[in-house]
């Protein structure tokens, strides 16, 4: 196929040097993902490429423009994530982008960056019980407990509930110094991290204090009933059987749960199945039940993080064909 050249031009050049980023760092970063050359030239942008791709970096410069626009900035991130949605199908634009792949904080509006990303958001959304699986750095974690903050802001819940398996194979909380919060806020940071991400600081500590944001280890959870909440159990893969079936069921009324861990990093001793694993095939195909998968191509951290996820399925996936020739 024939290059195209093309030209798009912006009504003004104001938030181009932030679509463009440092040294044009976006517009190499496009270029580098989409094998076209970009030229800006005052308030247009020469492109030139397949016709297939010079219309994917439209469509990105465009979103991100619009993304700008609305007050929002632009990171590298960003720009990755508008490349995977474009690539995959999934519309970009502010003004057509669906109002359920984007979660608006106290702080800032979340848009995803990969279609599995949509999905999850707008699973979560739309479903009572949403499963997020997958490796690190899929956003599956930080997503869910944004969007608890979205619907807390929105008043459609008047809590969230923090939940996680705090000690590997055990929960023995007593050994930890401090008090309860103190024993388990190590094992909660990357969902703490989330909330400071997305509110403002004195407002999650505030929050924390009242009890409207709650740190609820899964060993505590047993005899509850979980209304009106926004419930999140992180690192769900080292529940077992008997402790994922007792917190599923602590969902009461006008409630929103969502399970995530990493099937392939399982902590607990051999021979005892995973709850989540257990639990995510139980309740497949159930009403209100909707679990997102992800795998290393929705990685969106640092792209040597997804290289090392493949890495390590292409050598656990070397190990299992041995052993299944060894048996």
């Amino acid at each position: 196929m024939s290059d195209i050249v093309r030209t798009h031009q912006f009504e003004t050049s104001h938030h181009l040097a932030a679509l463009f980023g440092n040294n044009d760092r976006h517009l190499a970063q496009i270029e580098q993902a989409l094998d076209v050359h970009l030229s800006p030239r005052g308030t247009s942008v020469a492109m030139k490429g397949e016709g297939d791709s010079v219309d994917v970096a439209e469509l990105v410069l465009v979103a991100l423009h619009d993304r700008l626009s609305a007050g929002n900035e632009v990171t590298p991130g960003d720009v990755d994530g508008a490349l995977r949605l474009a690539l995959g199908g999934v519309s970009l634009g502010e003004h057509d982008m669906d109002r359920d792949m984007r979660i608006q904080t106290q702080k800032r509006t979340i848009s995803p960056r990969s279609p599995m990303q949509a999905k999850y958001i707008a699973a979560i959304r739309n479903n009572e019980l949403v499963f997020g699986l997958g490796p690190a750095g899929t956003g599956k974690t930080y997503l869910a407990a944004a969007m608890g903050v979205s619907m807390m802001l929105e008043g459609k819940v008047d809590r969230i509930i923090l939940s996680r398996p705090a000690v590997e194979a055990g929960e023995r909380l007593g050994f930890l110094p401090g008090d309860l919060r103190e024993k388990v806020d190590p094992y909660l940071r990357p969902l703490y991290d989330a909330l400071f991400d997305t509110m403002i600081g004195e407002q999650v500590t505030k929050l924390l204090e009242s009890g409207e944001i709650e740190v609820a280890p899964l060993a505590f959870m047993r005899g509850r009933t979980l209304s009106n909440a926004f419930v999140i159990l992180d690192e769900a893969q080292n529940a077992t059987s008997t402790q994922m079936k007792m917190f599923l069921t602590r969902l009461g009324e006008n409630s929103r749960m969502v399970i995530t861990g990493d099937p392939s990093q399982v902590d607990l001793p051999k021979g005892v199945t995973s709850g989540l694993v257990e639990a995510s095939g139980i309740l497949r195909g159930v009403q209100g039940v909707e679990l997102a998968r992800f795998s290393d191509v929705d990685v969106v951290r640092h792209p040597l993080v997804t290289r090392i996820v493949r890495a390590y399925n292409k050598a656990e996936g070397g190990a299992d064909n041995q052993r299944d020739s060894d048996a």
